[in-house]
């Protein structure tokens, strides 16, 4: 999962672009980078870490332009090098800049594609390179020099045609402008606005709506599945439809953990979806274990809030916030490496014991994914003096990899693959462990009537992979390269501020 913003403004963008980049720093702690073009020169800074780390005052002051796109990255295929940060930027033609968000099915056919046939040449592990070569290709065939709207659109419906997968990209070039695409089934978010000011119209491209308006935008829309959405550097707003079938079916699990609470997704509320999340899981506890001995609910900060204070009102238990957080330690889901992960857990919550002393607790969780974070949590619960604790969690069972750019790869890695209920529960190490139906769930986040979605990718939970092109002999080529025992986490000593030059 990564953030991507992109901006056609009148005046510097640097630090707006900056100012996104922190607003999206959830959703990738790995790298960051920013591209600005002033004129037909880029500027690049881009280097392993939290934004607030990457960008000093003199990285700032070289990113000239009023025009740029910026990305903050969490890997999920090839390493967490510097390498693979992003934007990335290739020559030919025209010049062009993308940060991508997302993570193609069909990856290894498209290499071996561009090599032998379109007869380029890439530099990393990265499918974010492969997207951005199958674009420069398919703008290359089209032959024309100055391009225009219609380029674009021929060019990204080449790309629906030849990428399968889940993917939000934002793309600039040179001269022209920025332009943002989404795949056909709308996996990962995508959404547009703009700013009005004295010296005109900017619009931005963002990954979550939570970007927009603190930097004084306002929506416009979600860029619909396969849809494409030009801005030009004239601030010129074009769309178009790209891809010839389409189908609304964004991820769940970005309503569940990803997304901030106050973002909206395909118009849908994340905060409400998790409070009705919340209601749901209540009313399977009432339906299945009405003598409950809960003498309080207890959330795991931060993502489970919003749904263990409706569950806690539902029930009619206190609800009480037994755990503070270390703010300056980064979400353990998105660290690289499972070993940084169980290290980081105890780092970053501490409990209160008062809340915990001869209690029974039910702790409320988003997801249960690796587990490992969920044992050392209930143990710490024990500890703190808890006579009983139970563990609910919001979502279902999580039990089949994730191929759309979530770090969920290898099943082996994932608690309840191939384990019943009651085999994570004594794995836990918990009393009791209650977890959300996912027709309650689909119920929760869709909120009949109000919005457009056509179905939801579950496939963490069910193995129904939206795309149809998802196979065993996939899954376990998948396994083999992204599993954690042979991820590697390569340091750098950083990448300093380059100029880069367009071929017009």
């Amino acid at each position: 999962m990564c953030g991507i913003v992109g901006i056609v403004g009148t005046g510097p963008v640097n630090q707006t672009l900056y100012d996104a980049l922190l607003l999206l720093q959830h959703r990738g702690q790995d790298a960051a980078g920013i591209v600005t073009c002033e004129g037909n020169r880029l500027h690049l800074r881009k280097d392993a870490g939290l934004a607030r780390d990457v960008f000093q005052t003199h990285h700032m002051i070289r990113l000239r332009g009023t025009m740029g796109v910026g990305h903050v990255r969490y890997p999920t295929a090839g390493t967490s090098s510097l390498a693979e940060a992003q934007p990335f930027y290739v020559n030919s033609p025209h010049g062009i800049v993308l940060a991508h968000n997302g993570n193609l099915t069909n990856a290894e056919t498209l290499k071996h594609d561009l090599i032998h046939e379109d007869l380029r040449h890439l530099n990393t592990d990265s499918d974010s390179e492969v997207l951005l070569n199958i674009l420069a290709h398919e703008l290359q065939i089209q032959g024309r020099v100055p391009i225009d709207e219609q380029d674009v659109f021929r060019a990204v419906a080449g790309v629906h045609r030849r990428c399968r997968g889940g993917y939000a990209a934002v793309a600039m070039i040179p001269g022209f402008g920025i332009f943002a695409f989404r795949d056909p089934y709308g996996i990962r978010p995508l959404i547009y606005g703009k700013r009005e000011g004295a010296e005109g119209v900017e619009y931005m491209v963002a990954s979550e709506s939570v970007v927009l308006e603190p930097l004084g935008f306002k929506p416009i829309a979600d860029v619909a599945p396969g849809e494409t959405v030009v801005i030009t550097v004239d601030g010129r707003i074009h769309t178009q439809q790209c891809a010839e079938r389409t189908m609304l079916s964004p991820c769940i699990f970005e309503f569940v953990y990803f997304a901030r609470p106050d973002s909206i997704i395909d118009n849908i509320s994340v905060h409400k979806a998790r409070s009705r999340m919340g209601k749901k899981l209540a009313a399977k506890i009432k339906r299945e274990w009405s003598d409950h001995d809960i003498d309080v609910v207890i959330p795991i900060p931060d993502t489970s809030r919003t749904a263990a204070l409706q569950l806690a009102s539902e029930l009619g238990v206190p609800y009480a916030e037994g755990f503070i957080k270390n703010r300056y330690i980064g979400r353990t889901f998105i660290m690289p490496g499972q070993k940084v992960r169980k290290r980081s857990v105890r780092q970053k919550l501490n409990p209160i014991d008062l809340e915990f002393h001869k209690k029974n607790v039910l702790l409320v969780d988003d997801s249960i994914v690796r587990g490992t974070t969920s044992q050392q949590i209930i143990q710490m619960a024990r500890d703190a003096g808890a006579y009983r604790v139970y563990f609910a969690s919001a979502a279902p069972p999580v039990r089949f990899p994730n191929v759309y750019g979530i770090d969920m790869p290898a099943a082996s890695e994932l608690i309840a693959h191939n384990r019943t209920e009651e085999e994570v529960r004594q794995a836990l190490g918990a009393d009791g462990l209650i977890y959300q139906d996912l027709p309650d769930l689909i119920e929760a986040v869709q909120k009949k009537g109000k919005s457009q979605i056509d179905r939801f990718d579950t496939s963490v939970f069910n193995g129904d992979y939206v795309t149809g092109d998802v196979t065993p002999e996939y899954l376990q080529a998948l396994e083999a390269r992204r599993n954690d025992r042979v991820r590697v986490h390569q340091p750098s000593d950083g990448e300093d501020t380059l100029d880069l030059y367009n071929s017009y």
